[in-house]
């Protein structure tokens, strides 16, 4: 169908639904919904599309006025401001040290004991370069800085994740630091860099093809820090609040080696504005031995497993260091 023509069959339902409607309270919810692509417009923007022809234009009604408003900040210049940017969007909480606040903020990601770990275990990180996968809201790459890595590459998909990276970054002046936006399967499939360590803290169990991601990674570096949800039947099918979110564990096929692993769906946590999973609604979780093997097979025959715990909340966890 022609695009005038939509917009203009998409005018005359709201202006109907506006006109016909006793309730014209439903003005307020049709001026402020737009949805590129979908069913519901704001009339005006309909009717300014239909006379133009152009696919996108900013337009701010009325009662809209004091929202582009509110994008300014009236106080004083503080990296609290910085933070309040994305306030109930946190995952993390900031250094004790600094008086800042984050909400909601819980995870100690700026101050992790997962990481102090694998420092230990890979006798320290001092002039490394690091390639981090995920930093999800820079907390690890504050602490890798802090521990006196050379060059931390950070590659994140998320744009709302990467832009609360680059405010962590002018914060705590992280100038050993460089945020990636974009996909790091895409990245590592096309670089030729070598890297001292690997850091994958909460992104195996987010991809649809985790032992590709373990390849991938194993062909960068000979060191590398998972920390991953893994799939435990016994366990999850007990759990009411995860059962309800995996399909039954299957085997699959990767050259020539079988893994076991179970599809998992994100459901309702991607109505969250800082939700911080994968780029696709479901994902596979492999189970533990899978992930071993696989790190095994790919030449990795020093494994060191921490925090190995089976009773997290949101399904069992572990942590290993893999040498090779």
């Amino acid at each position: 169908m022609d695009n005038k023509v939509a917009y203009f069959l998409m005018l005359v339902r709201a202006l109907l639904w506006f006109f016909c409607s006793p309730d014209k309270s439903k003005l307020a919810k049709v001026q402020n919904t737009y949805k590129l692509g979908g069913m519901k417009l704001c009339w005006r923007k309909a009717a300014e599309k239909f006379a133009t022809g152009k696919k996108d234009r900013t337009f701010i009604t009325t009662g809209q006025f004091s929202k582009a408003l509110d994008l300014y900040v009236n106080k004083e210049p503080k990296n609290q401001n910085i933070l309040d940017i994305f306030t109930n969007e946190w995952s993390s909480a900031m250094p004790d040290d600094r008086g800042l606040a984050t909400k909601p903020g819980k995870a100690r990601l700026f101050d992790d004991d997962r990481i102090k770990w694998a420092e230990k275990i890979f006798g320290g990180f001092q002039n490394l370069s690091i390639l981090e996968l995920g930093p999800l809201e820079g907390g690890h790459s504050y602490m890798l800085q802090k521990m006196g890595a050379k060059k931390i590459t950070c590659i994140e998909a998320n744009t709302r994740a990467f832009l609360k990276c680059l405010c962590i970054k002018e914060i705590f002046d992280l100038n050993r630091v460089e945020f990636k936006l974009g996909d790091f399967i895409s990245f590592l499939k096309k670089t030729d860099a070598i890297f001292d360590l690997v850091i994958a803290s909460g992104v195996l169990y987010h991809m649809m093809n985790p032992i590709e991601l373990l390849e991938l990674m194993s062909q960068v570096t000979d060191r590398i820090f998972i920390w991953t949800h893994y799939y435990d039947k016994e366990i999850i099918t007990a759990s009411k609040n995860l059962s309800h979110k995996f399909a039954p564990l299957e085997a699959f096929g990767y050259r020539g080696n079988i893994y076991m692993a179970a599809e998992h769906s994100y459901k309702d946590a991607l109505n969250w504005l800082g939700f911080c999973g994968g780029a696709k609604p479901k994902s596979k979780w492999l189970c533990r031995d899978s992930i071993i093997n696989c790190l095994q097979k790919f030449g990795f025959s020093r494994i060191t497993i921490g925090f190995d715990d089976p009773s997290h909340p949101n399904g069992p966890a572990f942590a290993i260091c893999a040498k090779r």
